[in-house]
């Protein structure tokens, strides 16, 4: 059974550490965390729309949010409003997003399997494509993100022996 922790307020990365150790006591199988994200608002409905005034502002908060979180690799899908909402975090912290097609949810979770023991991914996807990559994850808890949801924050913590632990903030 996964531990599953939500949160609705302004949490710190500090706090989301120290959730890890109680909730996730065994040693991770691969890779410490993966946080993922759906892409900051959209200026329009446009199938490759770029991100609005207040999704600017929301990924500057979220890169405000995750610069203690000590993350090593970020993806995105390759769409304009996926990439721009990991832009200030990936200016901020040096790390190069690496871009995926966005129907392909294989190529971001064979990349995230690839990485260390010690590593932390930032994931970048869409409304839809996050609840499948969690699955992908071990976790079984369904998670889903409604029309107008643009401020949540999902770690999926690995654990050896066990389903993941799953983590859900607010932004």
């Amino acid at each position: 059974m996964a531990c599953v922790v939500y949160s609705s307020g302004s949490v710190k990365p500090l706090v989301l550490s120290l959730t890890f150790l109680v909730c996730a006591a065994h040693e991770a199988r691969t890779q410490e965390a993966i946080y993922l994200v759906r892409h900051a608002e959209r200026a329009d409905s446009s199938a490759d729309a770029k991100l609005s005034a207040e999704g600017e502002a929301r990924a500057v908060r979220l890169a405000q949010w995750l610069k203690t979180a000590n993350i090593t690799h970020i993806y995105t899908t390759d769409l304009k409003r996926t990439i721009q909402t990991a832009m200030p975090f990936a200016a901020a912290s040096r790390i190069a997003p690496q871009q995926s097609p966005a129907a392909d949810t294989y190529a971001i979770v064979g990349r995230v399997h690839g990485l260390g023991a010690h590593d932390r991914a930032l994931v970048v996807g869409h409304s839809n494509t996050i609840p499948e990559l969690i699955r992908h994850f071990g976790v079984a808890t369904p998670v889903v993100i409604g029309d107008n949801e643009y401020d949540n924050i999902f770690v999926v913590v690995p654990r050896k022996d066990a389903e993941p632990v799953l983590l859900r903030f607010k932004y």
